[in-house]
C-alpha cells in the first residue's frame, strides 16, 4: 500500500501497551482498529475503536480485519503458558498475524518485542521473542522492532505496582540472589511514543526502548519501599529486604500465587532478572525518570494487586 489511509490497527488496544499506543494514535486523528480476545470488555477506548476478535484459525478473516490498514502495531504475546495458551501457540499466532498483514498489503508492522531476545536462550520467553522477530523478518513487509526492557506507569503496571503491593502487606520482601543485577525500567508512555515514531522509519529497524535510569534490583525495591513510606503490618517497621536463593524465590512466588490466584513470578522470569536481561545496551530513548515518576505516584501504587490471569483469561477477582 503506497498511501496513508489514516487507519491503523493495534493488537490488544484494551490491554496495557496497546492501549497507550492507541491513545496516541487517536489523539493524532488516526482511525484505530484492534484485534482482541475480549471485544466486549468494558474499556475507556471501547466506543472509539472498532474491536475485532482474533481469527488465528481463519487466515482469510484475519487478513480481512487488516484491509485498509497503514500500520499494524503488534503487542500480542503471552507472559507464561496457561491452559491452551502457550509460547508455542503464541509464536504460530504471531506468524499468522504477519502473513495476514502481508496479504492485506499493510504498509509497515511495528512490533513490540523484548530487550535481549536470543535464539540461543534457554528461557522460552526470550527464545520465543527471538523466533517471532525472525518470522517477521521473513514476511517481506517493512518493519520496525521495538524492544522494551521492563515497563512501569499507567493503571495496568504490573511489576512496580505488585512490588509496592507486597511491601504494603508483608513483613519482609525477598529478592533472588544478591540483588546487584541491573534493571532499566521504561515508562509506558515512552514505549508508545517510540513505537509511533518508528512507524515512520524508511528502513527495517530494531531499537531498544529503555528509560534514562538504571538501578540494581535491590536499589529499585528500596526506592519503592522508601517512596511509599509504609510500615509492615506485623512488625510496624519498613519491611526489610532479604536475599534468598533463586529456587526458594521461585517457590515463594508460587506460594504467593496461590494466595492471589495468579502467576506472580515464574522461574524463568527470576533467571532473566538475575541474568541482567532487563537492561539495554543502546543509548536510552526513554525520557521519563522512574525516580521522578515514583515520587509523584507513591501514594497510589500498590493499593490493589494487578492480576495477570484475571486480566487476560477471566474477570476481575477484586484482590486488594
Amino acid at each position: 500500500m503506497s498511501s496513508d489511509t489514516g487507519i491503523d490497527l493495534v493488537t490488544g488496544a484494551f490491554s496495557y501497551s496497546g492501549a497507550r499506543i492507541a491513545e496516541r494514535l487517536l489523539a493524532e486523528g488516526r482511525t484505530v482498529r484492534t484485534l482482541t480476545f475480549h471485544p466486549d470488555r468494558p474499556h475507556a477506548l471501547r466506543e472509539r475503536i472498532e474491536a475485532i476478535p482474533y481469527h488465528f484459525d481463519d487466515p482469510a478473516a484475519l487478513a480481512r480485519s487488516m484491509q485498509g490498514v497503514t500500520t499494524l502495531y503488534n503487542s500480542y504475546w503471552v507472559r507464561f503458558d496457561h491452559g491452551q495458551t502457550t509460547f508455542a501457540s503464541a509464536i504460530e499466532n504471531s506468524r499468522a498475524l504477519f502473513l495476514a498483514a502481508a496479504r492485506a498489503h499493510v504498509a509497515r508492522i511495528v512490533h513490540v518485542s523484548i530487550a535481549n531476545p536470543s535464539l540461543e536462550s534457554t528461557l522460552p520467553y526470550y527464545r520465543g521473542k527471538a523466533l517471532v522477530e525472525q518470522a517477521l523478518a521473513k514476511v517481506g513487509l517493512p518493519y520496525s522492532i521495538v524492544r522494551p526492557t521492563v515497563l512501569f506507569g499507567g493503571e495496568r503496571d504490573v511489576l512496580v505496582n505488585n512490588i509496592a503491593w507486597i511491601l504494603r502487606r508483608f513483613p519482609v520482601f525477598a529478592i533472588p540472589g544478591n540483588g546487584e543485577y541491573p534493571i532499566q525500567p521504561v515508562h509506558i508512555d515512552d514505549l508508545a511514543r517510540i513505537c509511533q515514531e518508528r512507524a515512520h522509519a524508511s528502513d527495517d529497524i530494531t531499537v531498544d526502548a529503555a528509560g534514562p535510569e538504571t538501578f540494581t534490583f535491590k536499589e529499585l525495591v528500596t526506592e519503592i519501599r522508601d517512596a511509599v513510606g509504609i510500615r509492615a503490618p506485623i512488625v510496624h517497621l519498613r519491611p526489610p529486604i532479604v536475599h534468598v536463593p533463586a529456587p526458594i524465590m521461585t517457590q515463594a512466588a508460587s506460594a504467593l500465587g496461590l494466595l492471589v490466584r495468579d502467576v506472580v513470578l515464574t522461574g524463568d522470569e527470576v533467571k532473566g532478572l538475575s541474568d541482567g536481561l532487563l537492561v539495554s545496551h543502546q543509548p536510552a530513548l526513554g525520557r521519563v525518570s522512574f525516580s521522578r515518576w515514583l515520587a509523584e505516584s507513591h501514594s497510589s501504587i500498590g493499593r490493589s494487586y494487578a492480576n495477570e490471569i484475571d486480566r487476560h483469561f477471566a474477570g476481575q477477582t477484586g484482590v486488594n
